[in-house]
């Protein structure tokens, strides 16, 4: 009962923030925009300004609570700038554009702010590959690890993070031998999960080939598009196949170290687990 008024709260705030859009956009672009907008242009684009700067960002504060952060308010703030922009004509917007190019040097300055971050990356990742060889895990553990130790923990950090394994495993691990002993256990085999992703492989590389072929003709900005996010895709199967093939189960005198691949993967305390149940009938059907 509590999460579906949790639920409709958030569809409430979120309704008021489409209407809000909604509004702005039809009292510009509406065919009777003519009908209603007065001669005077000055207030009504100040309304618009407010709007789309402190009201839908207040919304998206309200909705998004939980993520909630003064770098993200001041993104929405200066977006909603932007899109005032887009959202008013330029016969209307003109003695107003200064405060659009103030919405773009915030943004400007944000994105300066990620790229520093990943100068930094790579100014430490020297430092974390030689974190990552001295660790007794594997490199799909290890090396998120030390990049928040080094770096920190940031979205875009991340995301570049996820992207060098994604690379190291779909092209340059492919000499390698998944490790062996009595502490590792192998979740892929005996399934279908290796059979699975080489079938989305074929797909993928057919279904490139296909439409590829035809979009070309249609559009040749949409095939490369397509192209590349194929391509992207392939790789990204790739790296996952191989790392569900190297990094088997892992279990540590205090740790079980856990993954399927480059999106899933945990590492739990041996403390936390209460007890350990086996189907006696799936045990039954392997001894016969």
């Amino acid at each position: 009962m509590e999460a579906w008024q949790f639920d409709k709260k958030r569809y409430i705030w979120l309704s008021l923030l489409v209407l809000v859009l909604c509004s702005n956009f039809l009292i510009y672009r509406s065919p009777l925009s003519i009908m209603v907008l007065p001669e005077e242009m000055g207030w009504v684009i100040l309304g618009t300004l407010m709007d789309l700067a402190i009201v839908v960002p207040l919304l998206m504060a309200v909705i998004y609570k939980k993520n909630f952060s003064v770098k993200r308010f001041i993104i929405w703030m200066a977006g909603g700038l932007i899109l005032a922009r887009f959202i008013i004509p330029a016969k209307y917007f003109e003695p107003f554009a200064a405060i659009s190019y103030i919405g773009i040097a915030i943004e400007g300055l944000l994105v300066l702010s990620e790229l520093a971050l990943l100068f930094m990356f790579l100014r430490y990742l020297p430092a974390i590959i030689r974190q990552v060889r001295m660790s007794d895990d594997s490199l799909l553990f290890s090396f998120p690890t030390a990049v928040e130790e080094k770096v920190r923990k940031h979205p875009i950090v991340h995301i570049v993070a996820s992207e060098f394994l994604m690379f190291y495993y779909a092209f340059m691990s492919w000499k390698k031998r998944p490790p062996k002993g009595e502490k590792y256990f192998t979740l892929h085999k005996n399934s279908s999960i290796v059979a699975f992703q080489i079938m989305i492989i074929h797909a993928i590389i057919i279904e490139t080939i296909g439409i590829h072929w035809w979009l070309h003709d249609q559009s040749k900005l949409l095939s490369i598009l397509l192209l590349i996010l194929n391509i992207y895709s392939i790789i990204f199967f790739l790296g996952d196949l191989q790392a569900v093939r190297l990094n088997p189960l892992k279990m540590t005198d205090n740790y079980l170290y856990l993954s399927l691949g480059l999106a899933k993967k945990m590492v739990l305390s041996l403390d936390d687990i209460e007890s350990i149940t086996i189907d006696q009938k799936q045990l039954e059907k392997k001894n016969r």
